[in-house]
């Protein structure tokens, strides 16, 4: 089924005690496109400027990605610079140019409007809105967030959540988005919008799928090397949309089945700068980690 995402495409220099990789690929939208293209094609929105490598695009293109949506404007392409502290979970950016990206309003090919299965990726409420507006009827639609947004654009993203079948966060967003100090109490907060499902993410710690009836909770994949974790949040997002679109179905079990995929195939992406992990990565190999994640996780 046909998978669009719209958000940033970037050129990262990234710090990590494991060394350092300097003007690679990133952004969510890139991220998120070669999780999921490993369940289904994907149709991506962004825009770069003149300077960006057409290889990557070549890449892109290899991993059936649909590039008619993205835009090649005069300037510099938007770029990101982080350092990652010994125990991954701190980071430090050291630099933001948002360059193209900063003008960026997002146009959606008439070829992309059909779109069922919609990835808002992390952007302006205003802006992720404004994609709604040019989709014709999708199915499922979920979108990204972050705490720029909740402090700033905080009524435009309550509007947002009205229009939005399901929300990706993290857990210092959910608890600054709804003023608790307890993620269950958060979840409950902000179903209450009116979506249809919350996905709050705890890095090394797992994530937790909260609906109008449940609550799942399930660990991050354990790694004995983490090389790289940019990007990490964007794959599982992408690994999670792409089951989704592939089932076609997001009733509880299709959506803790999306959860584990996402986990999974965001594991990989953190054992290799950039989106390197992903050259060599074959849909078995992922296969394979989801079933050691069940033994994981069986009692």
């Amino acid at each position: 089924m046909s998978l669009l995402v719209v958000g940033s495409v970037a050129l990262d220099s990234v710090q990590t005690p494991h060394g350092s990789a300097d003007e690679v690929l990133g952004g969510s939208a890139t991220y998120f496109s070669c999780a999921a293209s490993y369940f289904t094609p994907v149709r991506l929105v962004g825009v770069v400027g003149e300077d960006f490598p057409r290889e990557h695009c070549d890449m892109l293109a290899r991993r059936n990605v649909d590039l008619a949506g993205l835009e090649f404007v005069p300037g510099k392409t938007f770029r990101w610079c982080g350092r990652y502290e010994l125990n991954m979970n701190d980071c430090t950016t050291l630099d933001v140019q948002l360059n193209v990206l900063g003008q960026f309003e997002p146009k959606i090919p008439a070829e992309f409007r059909d779109s069922k299965y919609v990835f808002l990726a992390n952007c302006s409420p205003r802006l992720q809105m404004n994609v709604l507006s040019q989709m014709q009827a999708p199915k499922l639609v979920v979108a990204d967030t972050m705490n720029l947004y909740i402090e700033n654009e905080r009524d435009e993203l309550i509007e947002l959540m009205g229009m939005v079948d399901g929300l990706i966060l993290n857990d210092s967003e959910a608890l600054q988005f709804t003023g608790k100090h307890n993620l269950v109490s958060a979840a409950r907060e902000i179903l209450s919008r009116g979506l249809t499902f919350v996905v709050i993410k705890k890095g090394e710690h797992g994530a937790m799928l909260a609906d109008a009836n449940t609550m799942f909770c399930i660990p991050a994949f354990p790694l004995e090397t983490v090389v790289d974790p940019t990007g990490a949040g964007d794959s599982f997002a992408g690994g999670m949309m792409g089951y989704l679109a592939k089932s076609g179905t997001w009733d509880a079990a299709g959506l803790r089945k999306a959860l584990v995929y996402g986990t999974v195939v965001a594991s990989f992406n953190c054992e290799g700068f950039s989106l390197c992990k992903f050259d060599s990565l074959d849909f078995s190999d992922i296969e394979a980690r989801y079933r050691q994640f069940e033994e994981l996780t069986r009692f």
